[in-house]
């Protein structure tokens, strides 16, 4: 192996990095093979050679698991799967804060990459700012991520996802779509730019005519967009829910919202200027409401249960978190077929919440599927049946050790 190096955003974190020859993937494979941590919640600093296969990170609750799971998250756009303010991730040593970074080495298609992330520390405290370099090389914004990698996440805290706000299903959702529509972060960003601003401006009270409608016309554009991307998706989505990945429910899946409406009854352009009309005429309403009373922000991810008939709201909480691992089954399927391979996924806790035979279609359905699958739990014997076919790492007192 050569001695290269990428360095990270705050240059003082440097990973090792595979020649091309051992970095490749096999057909179909996108993995994370090297992972290195920096002041990263209570980690000073990590160094994890994963490889290619599916990992097991089993110890005590406490010990750090999910953060790593998290610094994952984060080589995707977006917040991470904790949704947490940029400068919540720094570790702290005493009164003193540093700054978060977060490395990997990945194996795709196309052979090795390099990527680097964490909070700028050159930017103001008050505007905490996330860095991105991708191969050495600095990156605009978080966009870039999205046509370089796919990784999807389930966690303990959408256990609810059915039964809280249409938030957390709109952005489950959006972030399915990432994988197979890179350009879909970047316009899901530019609408909440326009969306925030608008909002800004009308509670302020600001009446700029030229302003107003110059960010209408932006919320209708992309808004617009990001509608026609999600009633394309879903139909993917639920020809590859309809073969059914059993013992898992089968599901059907339905877009709930006024602009994805619009779309079925006339074409792209002319639902831009109604829904830019739509927005000029509810300024007064929308005064008091969050963003917008109407839009893309406000649509729902419908899910229901196809053998019983019931909505995913009404299922147990089983048969909740089984319809949502169907829903990331499906999915990677959708991305193996599609773009030939499956996304990144991180599993957190998932094993506790399945029986015997659902952990092992589970397991059977990811070594089928050539995922790599990042999974934690306290006890390892949850993960027996994947034998060899995974990789076993030991959490505890923020040190990682190979089983």
């Amino acid at each position: 192996m050569k001695d290269a190096a990428l360095h990270c955003v705050t240059g003082s974190m440097a990973v090792p990095v595979a020649d091309a020859a051992s970095a490749s993937a096999p057909a179909g494979r996108l993995a994370v093979r090297r992972l290195a941590l920096t002041d990263f919640r209570g980690y000073a600093s990590l160094r994890l050679e994963s490889g290619i296969q599916p990992v097991v990170l089993t110890g005590p609750n406490g010990a750090g698991k999910t953060n790593l799971l998290e610094a994952l998250s984060l080589l995707a756009p977006g917040r991470g799967m904790r949704r947490a303010r940029l400068d919540e991730i720094d570790r702290r040593a005493g009164a003193k804060k540093t700054c978060w970074a977060v490395a990997a080495s990945l194996a795709t298609r196309r052979g090795p990459l390099e990527i680097g992330t964490g909070r700028d520390p050159e930017a103001s405290a008050d505007s905490p700012r996330r860095v991105v370099r991708i191969d050495g090389k600095p990156m605009r914004g978080q966009a870039e991520l999205a046509r370089l990698l796919s990784i999807l996440w389930v966690t303990p805290d959408m256990d609810r996802l059915f039964q809280e706000g249409t938030g957390g299903r709109r952005r489950f959702l959006d972030r399915l779509i990432y994988g197979a529509d890179p350009d879909h972060a970047g316009r899901v960003a530019a609408y909440d730019h326009a969306l925030r601003e608008r909002a800004r401006l009308l509670r302020d009270g600001i009446r700029d005519e030229a302003w107003l409608s110059a960010l209408e016309a932006a919320m209708a554009e992309k808004g617009v967009a990001i509608a026609a991307a999600r009633r394309a998706f879903v139909r993917r989505l639920q020809e590859a829910l309809h073969l059914g990945i059993a013992p898992f429910p089968r599901a059907r899946v339905a877009l709930r919202g006024n602009v994805e409406s619009w779309l079925d009854e006339a074409p792209a352009l002319k639902v831009e200027d109604r829904f830019k009309t739509h927005l000029a005429a509810s300024r007064t309403q929308d005064i008091e409401a969050v963003g917008g009373l109407d839009g893309p922000h406000r649509t729902d991810l419908a899910v229901q249960h196809v053998e019983n008939g019931m909505p995913a709201a009404l299922c147990s909480t089983g048969e909740q978190k089984a319809l949502l691992i169907a829903l990331v089954l499906a999915h990677a399927r959708l991305l193996a077929l599609e773009h030939s391979a499956p996304p990144i996924l991180l599993l957190d806790e998932v094993a506790a919440h399945l029986d015997h035979v659902r952990r092992t279609a589970l397991y059977d359905e990811l070594r089928a599927l050539g995922a790599q699958a990042w999974m934690t739990g306290t006890d390892e014997a949850l993960f027996e049946s994947m034998g060899d076919n995974a990789r076993y790492f030991r959490v505890a007192g923020g040190e990682v050790a190979p089983r």
